[in-house]
């Protein structure tokens, strides 16, 4: 019996962590990076990274996380440092809450 190879996925460098509010909006609008804005899409908005950069939103209440790619800026309330689109904040916890802590980590490019 042949010996199975073990592939493994290349491991995604972290280049800066933290923890912070997150809230979601879903309305069509342009974003900062020019493109139409579409709340079905895995995107976020983030005041000061640049933008193209990717970013894994953890909900430490359940474990579940997503990657996020930021294409515009906000949020502009206290306490938050990102905006995520309506289906990247589901994929990961209930819309219905408005806002969760998350913890995020900033992937290298």
């Amino acid at each position: 019996m042949a010996k199975a190879e073990r592939v493994s996925k290349p491991r995604t460098r972290v280049v800066s962590s933290g923890t912070c509010g997150a809230s979601f909006y879903g309305e069509p609008q342009m974003t900062a990076s020019g493109e139409r804005f579409n709340p079905s899409a895995m995107t976020a908005a983030h005041k000061t990274l640049p933008l193209g950069s990717r970013v894994r939103v953890t909900n430490p209440n359940n474990g579940d996380s997503v990657t996020v790619r930021i294409n515009d800026r906000g949020p502009y309330v206290g306490g938050r440092c990102l905006d995520l689109s309506e289906a990247a904040f589901d994929a990961i916890g209930n819309t219905g809450s408005g806002v969760m802590t998350v913890k995020y980590e900033v992937l290298a490019r």
